[in-house]
Parts: C-alpha cells; sequence; structure tokens
C-alpha cells in the first residue's frame, strides 16, 4: 500500500524572539538535524472519514474524531481538508514521529503541522504551494500559542535562513560564511504561549522599559543581518551576548539557561544566548569548527542534556 510521507526540519531563532511579536525584526535559520515526519496511508477497510492518528513519541493512539476541534492535529488536518475543498477525508492512517524536542525552542509545532499538511495534501493527490503551507501551519499556531510571530511557520516551510518582520514578506538570508552553531537542551519544558503571556503582562506594566528593550533587539538583528552577509562571525557573537542581556532584563531566561550560556563563553565560544520562547529549551552559542567540542563538551559539564552541533552554510559561490 503506497504511503505519502513529509517531513519538516527544527529551526532556532539566532536574534529577535519576542520583540518580533512587538514589530521588531528576527533572524532564523533551520536545523536539519532535528525532523518531525508525517505517513499518511489509506485504510480501506475503515469507514469513509476515519482518521487514525498515531504518534508513537507521545503515546497518542486515536481516532482524529476523538480529538478535541482545538487540538493542533485535528486544525492541521481540518484546514488543509478545507484548503483542499475536501468535505469528507477518506479513511486513512497518518504516523507522526520526531527527533525535534519538544517545547524547547526548536519550533517543534510548527515542522509537525507542516509535515502533516504536506503529506496530507500529497495523499489526496494535490501540491500546495511553500506560501499556503506557512499560512495553514501559521493558523494552528495561533491557535496554539496565542499570539506567535510566524517565524516558526515562515524558516520551517521554506527551509532556509530568514530575516522577518512580522506582516512584511520575509527576506531570504544568505550568509557569507559558515555559521557553525553548538545548541544546548537546558532540559527544562517551557510553553512559548505562556511565556509571551507573560512577556505581554510586562510589557502593560512596564512599557517604556520594556519597549526600549525590544528596540534594542531590534538593532541587534538589523546588525547581525549586516554582519552575517558580510561574513563577520567574531562581532556576530558580541552581539548574541547582548541580545541575552536583553532578555535576561525581560524575565525570559532562566538560571539553568544562564549557567550554560556562562559555560559556553568560558569554554571559547564567540557569543551565546537563550533561543526561542525561554525559560527552559535551548540556548546556541556561536563557534569555531575547532572550539565546537570544547564547547559541546562545556554546555554537558553546566547540564545540558543534550547538545547538538549544526553548521548554517555560507551562500554559493559563483
Amino acid at each position: 500500500m503506497t504511503a505519502f510521507s513529509a517531513t519538516a526540519s527544527g529551526k532556532i531563532i539566532l536574534f529577535g524572539e519576542h520583540a518580533v511579536v512587538y514589530g521588531q525584526p528576527a533572524i532564523a535559520v533551520p536545523v536539519n538535524i532535528v525532523q518531525a515526519r508525517a505517513v499518511v496511508t489509506a485504510a480501506p477497510r475503515s469507514p469513509a472519514g476515519a482518521v487514525h492518528l498515531m504518534a508513537p513519541d507521545v503515546g497518542l493512539d486515536t481516532l482524529l474524531a476523538d480529538l478535541p476541534a482545538d487540538d493542533p492535529l485535528v486544525l492541521a488536518i481540518t484546514l488543509t481538508a478545507s484548503q483542499l475543498n475536501i468535505p469528507r477525508l477518506p479513511a486513512m492512517e497518518i504516523r507522526l514521529t520526531s527527533t525535534i524536542p519538544v517545547a524547547a525552542g526548536f519550533g517543534s509545532s510548527a515542522a509537525t503541522s507542516i509535515a502533516l499538511i504536506r503529506a496530507l495534501a500529497a495523499f489526496i493527490g494535490q501540491r500546495l504551494s511553500q506560501a499556503v503551507v506557512s499560512d495553514l501551519a501559521y493558523q494552528v499556531e495561533c491557535r496554539h500559542h496565542g499570539n506567535p510571530s510566524g517565524i516558526d511557520n515562515t524558516v520551517i516551510t521554506y527551509g532556509r535562513p530568514v530575516y522577518f518582520v512580522r506582516g512584511q514578506p520575509f527576506e531570504p538570508l544568505e550568509p557569507a560564511q559558515p555559521l557553525t552553531l553548538v545548541i544546548g537542551d537546558s532540559g527544562v519544558q517551557s510553553s512559548t504561549g505562556a511565556v509571551v503571556a507573560d512577556v505581554r503582562r510586562l510589557h502593560e506594566a512596564q512599557n517604556e522599559q520594556t519597549q526600549a528593550a525590544f528596540q534594542s533587539m531590534g538593532e541587534l538583528a538589523r546588525q547581525a543581518r549586516t554582519l552575517i552577509q558580510a561574513g563577520q562571525v567574531d562581532e556576530l557573537g558580541r552581539l548574541m551576548n547582548r541580545n541575552h542581556a536583553l532578555l535576561r532584563s525581560l524575565t525570559i531566561s532562566s538560571p539553568e539557561l544562564d549557567r550554560l550560556v556562562d559555560a559556553a563563553l568560558a569554554a571559547g565560544a564567540l557569543g551565546a544566548k537563550l533561543s526561542g520562547g525561554g525559560r527552559g529549551g535551548n540556548m546556541i552559542a556561536l563557534v569555531t569548527e575547532p572550539s565546537a567540542g570544547a564547547v559541546e563538551k562545556a554546555l554537558r559539564s553546566a547540564g545540558a542534556v543534550r547538545t547538538w552541533v549544526t553548521t548554517v552554510n555560507a551562500k554559493c559561490k559563483g
């Protein structure tokens, strides 16, 4: 029996998390070493409309009809069916797997939605444009996270580094030199939606201070775009350190993340900061290739439960 599958990579934010919600630019890159996968197969012995969902990583094995209407998986399927003008889905089985850590700043929920949307469209025999896939995933994120920026669904759908301002067309970003990053997982799960809501309340209570921090982060992202395109990696690390300090001032960091950032810098990283929603999840360290091993070892010694080394490649020459 033919299976239709699709994958979507994780992502990390280099600059601008949280500030992007308030109109400032952000920079994010795909992380291809972690991926979500969706596999859709027909279930001819089941009644029309019966959708059997299996996600062994999270212990899910149920019918779509038994899940609440606002469940992210239900939303991804129903929104895709509506987009494809399919009033009643054929019987099918959907198997979801992922190597992307949940609630860790990798964009796990967006990646799962994107893989599912693509696999379902392929099963139906239609191909959705990247713009439509991104929009559908964003609609799911809105229900799931409350007030997402749109950067997760954008960078994961298009699979390339992007410079992103909410409500504006994204700009592809091409590094002039490869960027080697070590990612450290704090082991602490954190709800992006909850942190975004807390930051919003802080912004309402301390508008001038938070607005100044968001503007400073936006300026760092603008400077970072220029440095990335020019291949000035050393200075980029210093911008990351300043960005982390601003995130700390907004209560977005945590003791675990601060400890990992300090350990990475002590081990020779050019710069380091939390990445994503904060108060848990991941941090990133910009390193040289020779120092990557030492930084990775230092992060594990400082409490990182997992580490990854990834490279954001330079633009093609010639």
